[in-house]
């Protein structure tokens, strides 16, 4: 007589938060990394497609135990409010995914994200469901050996009566980085190949981590977590009390609606933006192993794991030419080396050049050396500090009907190219400052100007009048586009009031 396979209930979470500034200019606040195909492969996706991918493989197999099998719920993501359509146009491009999408009015880091979670893992009516977490912006070489460990992973904590266990990835190093936080584990205990933690250690400087290499019971923090729903409220609980009641409260105050079959959940506006900004490491993590109520158990990761968080890595990870180069995009190098060319949008071309990175966009070019890439950031901080568009917005930006890209401007007038997608509109709107001249080019339009309803064709245009209630409707089976120009005394972003809209978005 064969025994029956039990199931361990296992929830799948994306924190899909930041803003990859270290890969500014291609990844902006507005369109953050995450939502960019970086990782050099064949598969077009992006590194967020790729972790939703990823993490939804360890379904179907065996849960690192004989007895046990993981049955995965709706994926978690959690993601700030401005993203929710790059998200959900980038979660339509993949097969049997069902996701619910937490959604942030400000970023408070990854303890309050996970605790969005958490509360929505309870909600849903799963009875302590295993959390397996994971960071959107993350590449991974080895599927295989990636499943695997996040299995074993579950079986550990699955296998723990008193639900007070946490498991985390370690990376085994492979240099000494002096960007990551590093593990220190203790001998191997378990039959899932788990190590009990002896402590955690923050970012070192060069010869620290050489050390830490030299020893070999050092490894990289990834970032990744496997724990029941209850444990991390628990923990949290003790030791971060604030943060637990903050998000709680922003939680018990929640609203939500749906997007076809993705369902959005929104923390109350205000009071989420009271809740301390801390991470999961250091609200709980990291005390942990000085505590007897809760345990962090390491399982050993070797699958090319890289978090890009520089140009540096994104190297690292391309597919090198035999001089080293990396190259895409219309990119030619001739005698250079050991650099990265990146082009978006015209010819770039290197010449002798050595260790470099270059990456061009419609808007903005970066030059850098390549072991200076984690500077950037610096740059990105004086574009803030002279309010300057290119840290936010590329010339090209998505929104949830389509998209905009930003041809021509100069005084009184700007021209813009825009798309609108197969039954999508923009909102009932109006503008206090200019005029807009609109060519239909390819597709039908059904434009709202005022009073009038009117369906305009190929080559055929028509007049908006500064202050008129107008809107730009694609009623069609094909994708519209249309060339916009304005004019006026003040062509920015923020001269439009809404009177309605179907995105959820504000007035101004």
């Amino acid at each position: 007589m064969t025994n029956a396979i039990s199931t361990i209930s296992v929830i799948p979470v994306i924190l899909c938060g930041g803003s990859g500034t270290r890969l500014w200019p291609l990844s902006r606040s507005g369109f953050p990394k995450q939502f960019l195909v970086l990782s050099g492969d064949d598969s077009n996706q992006s590194l967020f497609q790729q972790a939703i991918q990823r993490i939804n493989a360890i379904g179907g197999h065996q849960g690192g135990a004989k007895d046990a099998s993981i049955e995965l719920g709706s994926t978690l993501i959690v993601t700030n409010e401005e993203h929710r359509f790059l998200a959900l146009d980038q979660l339509r491009e993949l097969k049997d995914i069902y996701a619910t999408l937490l959604l942030e009015s400000v970023g408070r880091n990854t303890a309050p994200a996970l605790t969005l979670t958490a509360f929505q893992a309870n909600d849903a009516g799963e009875i302590d469901p295993i959390l397996v977490i994971t960071p959107a912006d993350q590449t991974i070489q080895n599927q295989a050996a990636f499943v695997k460990a996040l299995q074993d992973c579950v079986a550990v904590v699955n296998t723990d009566d008193s639900k007070q266990t946490i498991a985390i990835l370690g990376i085994t190093p492979t240099a000494p980085e002096t960007g990551y936080g590093y593990i220190k584990r203790n001998a191997k205990i378990g039959s899932h190949g788990e190590y009990t933690v002896e402590r955690f250690v923050e970012k070192p400087n060069t010869q620290t981590a050489e050390t830490y290499l030299a020893d070999g019971n050092y490894l990289w923090n990834s970032g990744m977590f496997v724990m029941r729903a209850s444990t991390w409220l628990s923990a949290l609980k003790e030791f971060r009390p604030d943060i637990f009641g903050a998000t709680e409260a922003a939680w018990v105050a929640r609203t939500s609606d749906e997007a076809g079959q993705t369902k959005f959940i929104r923390p109350d506006k205000e009071i989420f933006q009271t809740i301390p900004s801390e991470s999961i490491d250091y609200a709980v993590i990291e005390k942990c192993p000085e505590s007897n109520k809760f345990n962090v158990k390491m399982v050993e990761l070797n699958a090319g794991w890289n978090d890009l968080g520089a140009w540096d890595a994104v190297w690292q990870v391309g597919k090198q030419d035999k001089n080293g180069n990396v190259t895409s995009g219309d990119a030619i190098a001739s005698n250079s080396r050991n650099s990265l060319i990146h082009s978006s949008s015209r010819l770039v071309s290197a010449v002798g050049v050595d260790n470099l990175i270059i990456v061009e966009t419609a808007d903005a070019v970066l030059v850098a050396d390549r072991k200076n890439s984690q500077d950037v950031k610096h740059i990105v901080n004086q574009l803030e500090a002279q309010k300057r568009e290119e840290k936010n917005l590329h010339r090209k930006v998505a929104r949830p009907w389509g998209w905009y890209d930003s041809v021509d401007e100069g005084e009184r007038f700007k021209v813009k190219r825009i798309q609108v997608k197969p039954g999508a509109s923009l909102s009932l709107q109006m503008h206090r400052h200019r005029a807009e001249h609109w060519i239909v080019v390819k597709g039908v339009a059904e434009i709202t100007n005022g009073d009038q309803v009117i369906t305009l064709i190929e080559n055929q245009s028509t007049y908006i009048p500064q202050g008129q209630t107008h809107r730009l409707a694609n009623p069609g089976n094909d994708p519209l586009e249309i060339i916009e120009v304005q004019s006026g005394s003040y062509l920015g972003e923020d001269d439009i009031v809404r009177f309605e809209d179907s995105y959820g978005r504000s007035s101004q």
